[in-house]
């Protein structure tokens, strides 16, 4: 049967389908020899023979879905022109070609989602499923209980206000500070930009949780394979759109005193 490029790819595992309709965009897919460019085009994997960069796809795959602790220092891609680290390379013995779900930039650490699974990947990404990202926030010197408001109740950034936040204080020395933090959206570099339009200096940016996911005891470079009951639980949690679900409410946080660090 038939179908649009982009939706191959992303079912071989090669990108998702945005991602994948770049890669068609700049020559890299092949058709029975022919390079294609135009994202209408369709093919069949049954009689056609579909590279990429050269390379022949495979459609039906097991489906594999990864979670990995992102060090700083490594690129969230699986190609830098600039030959820095990418994420794959930590996959060590993963045989199948993996892809991120979403971002965390290149000076940011924590958990990341990698999968073979297009379909999962945009049902996860899509913004109407409004899956929770937390982050544990080192910034320099103190906090003010303003600053908490502000992120809270949302910023105003150069693409628009952001979405009401979860923020806390966690603790502080003489210093810095650690805030964690709450979104659902997933725009690039948000938290980042967020913490500097309150004017906080960013010190360390670490996503410690992605929904009902929690880094726990795993290291800087270390990965695992999510168990079919966690894959099951984040297929269920996430909610499609037009289901009336409304918008989530202002994240007022409670005010609390802080002991400073020792």
């Amino acid at each position: 049967m038939q179908e649009r490029l982009q939706k191959i790819l992303s079912q071989a595992g090669i990108a998702s389908r945005r991602e994948s309709e770049t890669i068609i965009a700049a020559g890299r897919v092949s058709v029975n020899g022919v390079v294609v460019t135009e994202l209408g085009t369709k093919a069949d994997t049954d009689t056609d023979t579909i590279t990429v960069d050269g390379k022949p796809i495979t459609v039906g795959e097991k489906r594999v879905y990864l979670l990995l602790y992102k060090p700083v220092g490594y690129m969230t891609t699986m190609k830098d022109p600039e030959g820095r680290p990418i994420v794959s390379d930590l996959l060590k013995g993963v045989q199948e070609r993996v892809y991120p779900v979403g971002r965390l930039d290149y000076n940011t650490e924590g958990l990341l989602l990698l999968t073979n699974d297009g379909a999962f990947a945009n049902m996860l990404m899509h913004p109407s499923h409004e899956v929770d990202k937390g982050y544990l926030v080192r910034v320099s010197g103190h906090v003010s209980p303003a600053q908490i408001q502000k992120l809270a109740e949302g910023v105003k950034l150069e693409d628009g206000m952001t979405a009401p936040a979860k923020v806390l204080p966690v603790s502080e020395s003489d210093n810095n500070s650690w805030i964690s933090i709450t979104i659902h959206e997933g725009r690039y570099r948000q938290v980042r930009r967020m913490c500097e339009a309150v004017g906080l200096n960013v010190v360390r940016l670490k996503r410690s949780r992605y929904d009902f996911l929690e880094i726990g005891e795993m290291k800087p470079g270390e990965f695992r394979h999510l168990t079919s009951e966690e894959v099951a639980k984040l297929k269920r949690k996430t909610v499609p759109s037009g289901t009336g679900r409304g918008p989530r409410k202002t994240g007022v946080v409670a005010r609390r005193k802080i002991a400073p660090r020792r």
